[in-house]
């Protein structure tokens, strides 16, 4: 038998949780937590704990933030000539503007983190 693997904190995490999601959800759910540079549970955990998620600047991230940024960019382009925007790429939109507003500041404080 394999030995247990314990979180930060020494605790056992041995419960699986599992929920269904629309694609449309997912979709969303992906993009969230690529742009925070967490894994899944940590994203899911710290969000159903009401806790700040802290975005460090690190390549992943950065990643992340250029191709949303190039998705935002090219869907912008293809609504010039719609005069509606979905609440979904507006959340994206706003999500994305916090985290480059904080990561200007984090350099300057020297931290590298990002809250959320």
């Amino acid at each position: 038998m394999s030995a247990k693997v314990y979180d930060g904190k020494g605790r056992w995490r041995n419960k699986t949780v599992a929920f269904r999601m629309s694609p449309e959800e997912d979709e969303q759910f992906e993009k969230y937590v690529a742009l925070s540079g967490l894994t899944k549970q940590d994203y899911i955990i710290k969000r159903l704990q009401e806790k700040d998620i802290i975005v460090v600047a690190n390549p992943r991230v950065y990643k992340a933030l250029r191709n949303q940024l190039k998705s935002v960019l090219d869907e912008l382009h293809r609504l010039e000539s719609i005069s509606t925007i979905n609440d979904e790429l507006l959340d994206i939109i706003l999500f994305i503007a916090e985290i480059m507003n904080d990561l200007s500041g984090a350099a300057d404080d020297g931290d590298g983190g990002v809250k959320k």
